[in-house]
């Protein structure tokens, strides 16, 4: 018979392992959002704070709730808010497939390279994090304008006969954003891809199965919750992305995080890019946790 105190210990270590993470996440992400969407449902004033107050008592005790709903009726008829949109969601899914195809390859070589240099090529990948974000995108100003070392380098190659207007164009802001999340791409591939049982491979050859058919029929199913984990940690910050597009995008191509700054910063208006961090939060954060159930029952059923 188990005595009651080894039973308070089990239920207060069950109580720690599950009330910690939801402690976590109503600190760093349900307060947050609860603020945020507070702020999206008042109006802009000129004041400190620079919103109004969404209830207040008035005479004989009586509370008065003012909802503004305006903010997201005006994202949903305004095409420029729907164009800006559009085009981050645009630049992400550009951005992940072009991570993907480079990151995967060089996670898999990663992970199937002899144990004693791993550690050294996964040094390469994570090295520019020792560097800041905002010189290594500033950086690619320098490489990537008419008098820059790529247009130098084509042009001693012959490749071209003058300068490519590469800067300040969609593709710069491609390239930024390939070469500044692919880190987030390759390291949570070479996680997956390092726990899958060579001996897989070894009985698929064996059957007569030939490596590119063994590669796609075995190591890249079992390799697509690395994908999906790589997809989603790019995918969602590229969206809300400022610095690259402000920095080597042109002044036409809008995004989400351009006009949440300007809305924040230059037109003072707090309610208005509260409610666009909103609209912009139901937009990644739905069809993900819809995927990661409809992935988790797919699991369920295998089992």
């Amino acid at each position: 018979m188990k005595s009651p105190h080894v039973s308070n210990e089990r239920r207060l270590s069950r109580l720690f392992n599950i009330g910690l993470p939801y402690l976590w996440l109503g600190l760093f992400f349900l307060l947050p959002f609860v603020i945020v969407l507070r702020i999206s449902l008042a109006e802009p004033q000129l004041a400190q704070p620079p919103y109004t107050a969404l209830w207040e008592w008035i005479e004989q005790g009586v509370l008065q709730i003012r909802l503004n709903l305006g903010n997201f009726q005006l994202i949903g008829e305004d095409e420029m808010y729907l164009a800006a949109l559009l085009n981050s969601l645009w630049v992400a899914l550009v951005g992940t497939l072009g991570c993907l195809l480079l990151g995967y390859p060089m996670a898999y070589a990663i992970a199937t390279a002899p144990e004693s240099r791993r550690i050294p090529l996964l040094m390469l990948i994570i090295l520019p994090f020792w560097t800041s974000f905002l010189i290594r995108v500033y950086a690619w100003i320098g490489l990537l304008n008419a008098n820059g070392l790529l247009n130098g380098f084509l042009l001693w190659l012959g490749v071209i006969e003058e300068p490519l207007k590469i800067l300040h164009t969609q593709t710069a802001v491609y390239i930024g954003v390939i070469y500044s999340y692919l880190p987030f791409m390759i390291l949570p591939l070479y996680a997956n891809l390092t726990r899958l049982d060579p001996t897989l491979l070894e009985a698929a050859a064996d059957l007569g199965c030939r490596p590119f058919r063994a590669f796609t029929r075995v190591t890249l199913p079992l390799s697509m919750p690395g994908i999906v984990a790589g997809s989603m940690l790019v995918f969602i910050p590229v969206v809300g992305e400022f610095v690259i597009p402000d920095l080597l995008g042109s002044p036409g191509s809008l995004m989400v995080g351009k006009l949440m700054w300007t809305e924040f910063f230059a037109n003072k208006d707090w309610p208005l890019a509260s409610a666009l961090a909103i609209v912009l939060l139901a937009v990644l954060v739905v069809p993900f946790v819809l995927m990661q159930r409809l992935q988790q029952d797919d699991e369920d059923g295998r089992t």
